[in-house]
């Protein structure tokens, strides 16, 4: 199994001459132009991780593509016009002769219910597990963990004991394509949002920032 990382959690598996790719989100825009791929499997609609125009793009290069997602997304990619199939819960089916097993696991929690989407982590080849924005505990051995490491919802120790209790062989870090300064907004504008409605205000200081209090 060969697996590149295109950015963020987009990722491009080729494993017994079959081309999978992972979340076509805003965040990696290699996605747009790839090919070939023959499979794509989308864990959750949050647009770091489905970005319609991109998974429009990737269909357009490579027609024949089976699309796998749960229902939410699946929902939104049918308005968009682009056939999906559900693949969620703890479904499992062979696709071009890989093994491909859905874990259904609660998007891990930014404030309360705010950002809490249907996601659906896959399990690839029955090697590789990519969990989406859960650490939803798989129930059977993984050899190579995908492994969430930053995020609102992530810290590093969550993460660390996530990967200790899934116990893989090796694991490689996803969802760290925030860590930019260009993309502190994600760290700022939910802050901003709910502690405004609490009636306090948010500041988002930047390196370089001054201001009177």
């Amino acid at each position: 199994m060969k697996i590149t990382k295109l950015g963020h959690c987009c990722l491009y598996i080729e494993v017994d001459g079959v081309r999978i790719l992972t979340d076509p989100g805003t965040f990696s825009e290699a996605q747009n132009t790839i090919s070939p791929v023959d499979i794509m499997l989308i864990t959750h609609e949050h647009a770091d991780h489905m970005h319609v125009d991109s998974v429009a793009a990737v269909r357009m290069n490579n027609p024949e593509v089976e699309i796998y997602s749960n229902d939410a997304v699946a929902t939104l990619l049918t308005a968009a016009g682009i056939p999906c199939t559900i693949l969620q819960g703890s479904d499992r089916l062979l696709s071009q002769g890989i093994n491909l097993q859905a874990c259904d696991g609660q998007h891990e929690e930014i404030y309360e219910s705010f950002g809490q989407v249907q996601n659906t982590g896959y399990f690839i080849a029955d090697r590789l597990f990519y969990p989406g924005d859960s650490f939803q505990m798989p129930g059977f051995p993984v050899d190579i963990l995908a492994l969430p490491v930053a995020g609102p919802w992530c810290t590093i120790g969550a993460a660390i004991r996530y990967a200790l209790l899934v116990k893989p062989r090796v694991a490689f870090p996803v969802h760290d394509g925030m860590i930019a300064p260009e993309r502190m907004s994600i760290f700022q504008a939910t802050p901003e949002r709910i502690l405004t409605e609490h009636g306090i205000q948010f500041i988002a200081l930047k390196a370089g920032d001054a201001a009177e209090f």
